[in-house]
This record gives C-alpha cells, sequence and structure tokens, in this order.
C-alpha cells in the first residue's frame, strides 16, 4: 500500500501511554495540535505535527478540511447482532410492569428470539449482522465482537457462527465471533443444564477448533440461565480445549464474576450486580471488566458501578450488548457518554474504555491507540475540540472512519 500523510487534524487524540487499569484524568492525555498521521502497509509508521512530516516524507498527502479532530476508532467488545426477529413487545410489557417470567410465559424473552433465529435462512442472518455492523461502522466502530447463542443446539450455533464468519468476509470491519451456545439451557433440551453443558463442550468445541468459527467460549451465569456450579466445569473445559473465556455475570445477582476471574476469564460483562468486594477482585486479576450501560438504559436497571471499579484499579471497557431484548439501541458513543456523566468518567476513562481497554477484552493488542506499529484504524470529527464528542453524547457522527489504513466511510458519500 502508498504511503500516505494524512492531516493536518486540529487535534489528533493518540490515548498512547496511558496505562490499562485503573483511573485516568484527561490531564493524561495526549493531544497532539496541528497533527497528522503517516500510514503504510495499514498501520502507522509516523506521526507529530503536519508540517515537520511534510517536509520529512514524499508521500500521497490526503489533506484535512478544518476543522478535524482525530481519534483512534472504536471497539465495541459485546454485541449480539447475529440474531433475527423483533422484541419490542417484551418492551412495552416491560415498561407496563410485567416480570421477566411473566414475558416468558407470554412467548417473549431469549427463547422467542431463538425460534426467530432457528427458521432464519443462513442468507438472511449474514444480512442482518452486515446491516448492523454497517451501522456501528459509521459510528467510528471497526471491530466488533459478535456472539452466537441464539442457536442453543450443535445444528444452529454452528449456523449462526458460520453466518458470522461470512459476515466478516462482507464487511470492511473486523468482526470477532464468540461461542455462547451457553446463554440458556434450551426449552427443547429434556436433559439437565449441566447434561446441555457437557453435549456443546463434546460436540460443539471440536467443530469449532476444526473449522476455525471461534476461540472466544461464553456463558450467561444468572439465575435464569446457569448456576456458577454449572458454569465452572464447563469452563475449566473450554480453556483446556485451548479457548479463551468470557462470562456474563453479574447481572442480577452476583457471583459469576467471582468465577469468571477464578479461572482467568480475559472478561467479565455486566456487573450491575457487583459490589465493593468484586471490583477488589477485578482490581487484583487481569480480567477486563465490561459494562453495558445500554442493558440498563434498555431494562430501566441500575448501571455498573464503573466509578468504583476503576478507583479499585480495575480494567474498565464500555460495550453497546446490542440485542433485540434489553438493548435493542446499537449506540456506541450515546451510550458511553450517558453512562460517563451517570458514573463521573473523566474523558480518558470514556474514550479507553472504547478503544484499547475494550480491545483487551477481546485480546487484541494492535488497535485501540495512534500510535507506531499500531493499525491504522482511526475516525474524524468535524469539530475542533475532542471534546465536543463526548458532550453531544453521540450526536456528533464521524466525517470519516478508516480501516487498516482505508478510509470505509465517509459520510454523504457511497464508498
Amino acid at each position: 500500500m502508498k504511503k500516505k500523510l494524512i492531516g493536518p487534524f486540529s487535534q489528533l487524540l493518540t490515548l498512547r501511554s496511558l496505562p490499562m487499569y485503573g483511573a485516568l484524568s484527561d490531564q493524561q492525555l495526549e493531544v497532539i495540535t496541528d497533527g497528522a498521521l503517516v500510514i503504510e502497509d495499514g498501520r502507522i509508521t509516523d506521526m507529530g505535527k503536519h508540517a515537520e512530516l511534510l517536509n520529512r516524507y514524499a508521500a500521497e498527502h490526503i489533506l484535512m478540511s478544518e476543522p478535524s479532530v482525530c481519534t483512534p476508532a472504536y471497539v465495541d467488545c459485546h454485541t449480539h447482532i447475529a440474531f433475527a426477529g423483533n422484541r419490542a413487545n417484551d418492551f412495552a410489557l416491560r415498561n407496563s410492569g410485567a416480570s421477566y417470567l411473566e414475558i416468558a410465559e407470554a412467548g417473549g424473552g431469549i427463547w422467542s428470539t431463538v425460534l426467530h433465529t432457528r427458521s432464519a435462512s443462513l442468507e438472511e442472518l449474514v444480512a442482518n449482522i452486515c446491516l448492523r455492523a454497517q451501522s456501528l461502522m459509521q459510528q467510528g466502530v471497526t471491530t466488533i465482537e459478535v456472539k452466537s447463542g441464539y442457536g442453543l443446539s450443535v445444528e444452529q450455533e454452528i449456523k449462526i457462527l458460520r453466518a458470522i464468519r461470512i459476515a466478516n468476509q462482507h464487511v470492511a470491519v473486523d468482526l470477532v465471533p464468540t461461542c455462547l451456545a451457553a446463554h440458556m439451557k434450551p426449552h427443547d433440551f429434556t436433559g439437565s443444564a449441566s447434561a446441555y453443558l457437557s453435549e456443546i463442550a463434546t460436540k460443539l468445541f471440536p467443530i469449532l477448533r476444526d473449522e476455525h468459527l471461534a476461540r472466544r467460549i461464553d456463558i450467561f451465569i444468572e439465575k435464569s440461565a446457569f448456576s456458577v456450579a454449572e458454569a465452572e466445569p464447563y469452563l475449566l473445559e473450554a480453556k483446556r480445549q485451548g479457548f479463551d473465556i468470557t462470562v456474563h455475570a453479574d447481572q442480577f445477582t452476583a457471583g459469576g464474576s467471582r468465577l469468571a476471574i477464578q479461572v482467568g476469564a480475559v472478561s467479565a460483562d455486566h456487573l450491575e450486580a457487583s459490589t465493593a468486594r468484586e471490583a477488589a477482585l477485578f482490581a487484583q486479576s487481569k480480567t477486563v471488566a465490561v459494562a453495558l450501560p445500554g442493558a440498563s438504559m434498555g431494562l430501566g436497571s441500575p448501571y455498573t458501578d464503573a466509578r468504583d471499579l476503576l478507583d479499585q484499579d480495575a480494567c474498565l471497557a464500555i460495550a453497546t450488548d446490542w440485542n433485540p431484548g434489553s438493548a435493542p439501541m446499537g449506540q456506541l458513543m450515546v451510550q458511553a457518554s450517558v453512562f460517563a456523566a451517570a458514573q463521573k468518567l473523566s474523558n480518558a476513562e470514556l474514550f479507553a474504555a472504547i478503544t484499547y481497554r475494550a480491545a483487551k477484552a477481546v485480546s487484541l493488542s494492535d488497535r485501540g491507540i495512534l500510535d507506531i506499529g499500531m493499525l491504522a484504524d482511526f475516525c474524524t470529527y468535524s469539530t475542533e475540540n475532542y471534546q465536543n464528542i463526548t458532550y453531544l453524547q453521540g450526536t456528533l457522527q464521524p466525517q470519516q472512519v478508516w480501516k487498516n489504513g482505508k478510509c470505509i466511510y465517509q459520510k454523504g458519500e457511497r464508498l
């Protein structure tokens, strides 16, 4: 790929040299004024003052209209965008006072989405994933974790994960697949929860490896899904077979995150019911604490206590949890900025949580920061001040989105 010099940017927000764990202040942010990037072969090869780089390199010069702010592209490290169907009725029933059990008995809940997703063709699922990935890409997200979990059988989970793989070949962003066959015990499985998990581990895990469908295993630990006792052998078996593990934990009751940390999960996600005790455990571990404010907004439930997690020195990421039930919004910056206002997160903590710390939650270390050697994944905004991005709470959308050194989205244009 031909060398490119891109700039000048009114502000270049690098996020480099920031720690992976703990609280951050905005004074720690590096903001290069009149900055520029030099990119080649999909990576950043130099960066600094535009005028200096212009004198140094004989490269294709891509001139930015001013004002313009450049940030690292975002990582959405927890989504469920591989689904079919709609659960608008669940939302209406919930807001009218119906309980989760009542909604499930009325034909809603996760099982409703399972039935819709099972009946969808492979082609329909691919189209759905691509459409939602395109929406996230236009928000500046260039890496998207995508879970299965609406198949809940060996055959159907394979179909969903194959759909994710095919979709990854049709979108300009990176899709990171995760197997969530342990979303809940399917209604049509006649054995115990432990027997279902054993069947998945025995029959599905080898196929995931052989077809390279996923390197990550997830499980939902909750009263409505699987217990800590049921989840532990499943997660240990996944680790034994070489998978990274992640856990839906502490959404309504605490306990799942403690197991996640104990077995060395890459991340534990949700954490709305986590307490100071769990926060202290995160601080002593390498497990990323992933907050999902969209689920709190969708359910009208408390937020994850991000402030306590950061103050106790945990690594905090923020993701959309885009799913058809509890978090149908799919707007990362809207959720992160509203969440930041509620939790008193600095801009530095917010940006870290949706870039390099979110990348850690999916075991990626080559993105989320603007620095020499990193992937040239970034987005630009038509503003003179990076603070406007969070101040306007997601209504200021990127002007451009770049992936691997290529502009994949230009606002108002078809590329």
